[in-house]
């Protein structure tokens, strides 16, 4: 793969991309490598046809060796996540459509099953989402915002209700990392896409309704318009119903 040099550089600044693209446990650094850029990829923190960071950013980031990233993107372009491109403005670059796939398939020879979500698991991810997403939005909402960041937020509210089904929940990871973004809090980044990671690996399992996305994008907007608007109280409330909808779902099909 060759490095990105000269060409459009991804959208991974911010407090989201530096959550992601952090050193990794050297224990594990091929594995931990492949999940990080995976997250990156479908937390929408870099978007569909934007390059990735450099080899060499990629590696300084990480605290791992260029080998070891090397490695760690061709697995994500063996299983079609990634492509390279050559030339003055080639780099690596995430595929215009991004498979709805988890990190087992792109470790593994064959995808396994999954795991049968037991009660425990949905209640310790979903128990810290709640406290997570819920504090995030009451904090966004008393932040003095500029304007930058408010049309971010704007836009990629927009952008999420625009989506097509298997674009959405990328977009919709994307909007609740934005969120939280707001606060201005680094280390609030790394668990937020942390959890968001594990609430999508159950989402995965579970059908996209249409009728639940509507209620989603109009809880989006409620939750939003609070932000904007410095209310609060109104945001957790709202991010709090916004929640519960999504635990209804993953509860009754999977608990």
């Amino acid at each position: 793969m060759t490095d990105s040099a000269g060409g459009p550089h991804p959208d991974a600044a911010g407090l989201a991309g530096d959550a992601l693209l952090r050193r990794v446990r050297t224990g594990n650094a091929f594995e931990d490598t492949v999940s990080r850029l995976l997250q990156t990829i479908r937390l929408g923190v870099v978007s569909p046809g934007d390059a990735l960071p450099s080899e060499r950013d990629l590696a300084l980031r990480f605290g791992v060796s260029r080998d070891t990233v090397r490695d760690a993107i061709k697995a994500l372009a063996d299983a079609g996540f990634l492509v390279s491109r050559r030339g003055r403005y080639g780099g690596t670059f995430v595929s215009d459509r991004v498979p709805l796939v988890g990190l087992s398939s792109v470790l593994d020879d064959t995808a396994r099953q999954p795991e049968q979500v037991s009660q425990a698991d949905l209640d310790d991810v979903l128990g810290l989402r709640d406290l997570l997403e819920v504090g995030a939005a009451r904090a966004a909402a008393d932040r003095s915002l500029t304007k930058a960041q408010r049309e971010l937020l704007w836009t990629s509210m927009r952008e999420t209700a625009d989506a097509e089904a298997d674009d959405y929940r990328r977009l919709d990871s994307r909007l609740h990392l934005a969120i939280g973004e707001l606060v201005g809090v680094p280390s609030l980044m790394a668990l937020l896409a942390d959890n968001r990671m594990r609430v999508n690996e159950f989402l995965d399992h579970i059908p996209l309704l249409e009728r639940n996305i509507a209620h989603s994008n109009e809880q989006h907007e409620q939750i939003v318009l609070a932000i904007l608007t410095g209310d609060s109280e109104k945001a957790a409330i709202a991010m709090r119903e916004h929640l519960e909808g999504s635990e209804a779902l993953l509860r009754g099909f999977l608990a």
